[in-house]
């Protein structure tokens, strides 16, 4: 217990060491892009002796990001902002927590982990107007609230994660020249990409560039698969019944998901370099098949992350595109489903400070700051979308505020041992040619044995 208060302490000090404000990346009221008009209103709020303490998970270039947007809020209403992170920050809030030494704000990407921090009484639920505003302001708006729900001590719902920042794996990414050479449409639906993908074929091509390599995390990429059919397959309830083991590993819902992946992960006319090249192939190699001369594909399943593995020099729009990884059309009472991840802010320190912090993530401010400059997506839908630094950083947002449903990566909702573990393995098992029934089955039986 002694070592642990003391790591709180020295991290304490971390946070007061930390540097409070710096000069604002864009001058207020000189930039049509942003809503000046929130800062007015910011500098309303008098904050001025009051210390509010964040810690998150941002560090190196997103730190410098993450700071310019706190940066505003500092200077307009006076308050001292002492942001803070670490290599192994979800092992750090918990200690700190648990010690009794808090931030007042902890920036979270793990639902898990806060669901954790909320059945101990470690959080500060948020008002019900938050919870209201997040649902009638961003694309999906429920599904949002739903993602920032959690379990007091008492077993009690309370809404404690406000989101900001988001990230999208809903993509499917082509080169716009092959296309055109080819004479091929990006798919509406997913019955169109299907027949996309065997045209492709028909014309002694490959249609897509699959790899599952990770190192230690192997199989990872097909996860996003499955997650993606399921919520395409499956209402959002349905997926959130498997996330929780409600529905088992092999029931047949999922057991079809797994099987529409294999058919075409499985498929040597499918897949570039054949069946037994995707799980050794890389996932951060194989998008290159897109690039080759002549194409090796023309098709990569992945998220919004994966243009940084693009070749040097690669423009965005030009060199290369994406679509919205499409729904069926036999489904319409779907949707438009939206895999993808986020952050999600909560307080484990109460303070006015805090309260007016989560006040300014409601603003559209707050977003177009991040959002002019790299990296970031939001599915608040009064922000100027002009603010986005590029096109493509637009229409991915674009696909965030005009979805149905959002849900989160699935195997990050999992036990650590299922989606980080069996889950990944599993799809190497089907990948090689183990049937789904018996794959679900397997991962079934992990889960089963978790006390």
């Amino acid at each position: 217990m002694k070592k642990t208060l003391m790591l709180g302490v020295a991290f304490a000090a971390l946070c007061l060491a930390a540097p409070a404000q710096a000069e604002l990346k864009f001058k207020p009221g000189e930039d049509a892009r942003f809503t000046w008009a929130n800062y007015d209103d910011l500098k309303k709020v008098d904050l001025k002796g009051e210390t509010l303490s964040i810690f998150g998970p941002w560090r190196g270039e997103d730190e410098a990001l993450a700071r310019s947007v706190l940066e505003y809020f500092s200077e307009a209403t006076g308050a001292t902002i002492n942001y803070a992170s670490s290599e192994n920050y979800e092992q750090q809030i918990v200690i700190d927590t648990q010690a009794g030494s808090p931030p007042n704000i902890a920036i979270l990407p793990q639902p898990g982990l806060i669901q954790d921090l909320a059945s101990k009484g470690l959080l500060t639920p948020l008002d019900e107007g938050t919870a209201n505003f997040v649902k009638e302001n961003y694309g999906a708006g429920q599904s949002w609230v739903d993602l920032g729900t959690f379990n007091d001590k008492d077993g009690k719902a309370g809404f404690y994660g406000f989101p900001f920042k988001a990230d999208l794996k809903s993509l499917v990414w082509y080169v716009p020249e092959n296309f055109e050479e080819a004479g091929y449409e990006v798919p509406k639906t997913w019955e169109d990409m299907q027949k996309l993908t065997d045209q492709i074929v028909a014309d002694g091509g490959v249609p897509w560039c699959i790899g599952l390599g990770s190192g230690g995390a192997t199989g990872w990429p097909a996860t996003d698969w499955v997650e993606d059919i399921m919520l395409r397959t499956q209402t959002p309830e349905v997926y959130d019944q498997w996330t929780k083991n409600e529905i088992k590993f092999n029931d047949p819902a999922v057991v079809n998901a797994l099987t529409i992946f294999a058919d075409i992960a499985t498929n040597d006319k499918y897949v570039d370099g054949g069946k037994a090249a995707v799980a050794a192939t890389d996932f951060r190699d194989s998008p290159k098949g897109l690039f080759a001369v002549p194409p090796k594909c023309y098709l990569h399943r992945q998220a919004s992350f994966i243009s940084s593995f693009f070749p040097e020099g690669t423009e965005l729009g030009e060199d290369a595109d994406f679509f919205y990884l499409p729904a069926y059309a036999s489904k319409p009472e779907l949707g438009t489903p939206v895999l993808g991840g986020g952050t999600l802010f909560t307080i484990t320190k109460d303070s006015k400070a805090a309260r007016a912090f989560i006040d300014y993530l409601k603003m559209p401010l707050a977003h177009e700051i991040w959002m002019a400059q790299s990296g970031f997506l939001t599915p608040l839908k009064t922000v100027n979308k002009d603010a986005y630094a590029n096109d493509a950083l637009k229409r991915q947002g674009d696909i965030l505020v005009d979805a149905t449903t959002f849900r989160f990566d699935g195997s990050d909702l999992m036990p650590g041992k299922i989606g980080a573990g069996a889950f990944w393995t599993g799809m190497i098992d089907l990948v090689g040619g183990k049937s789904p029934e018996a794959v679900g089955t397997d991962i079934q039986k992990s889960w089963d044995g978790i006390k």
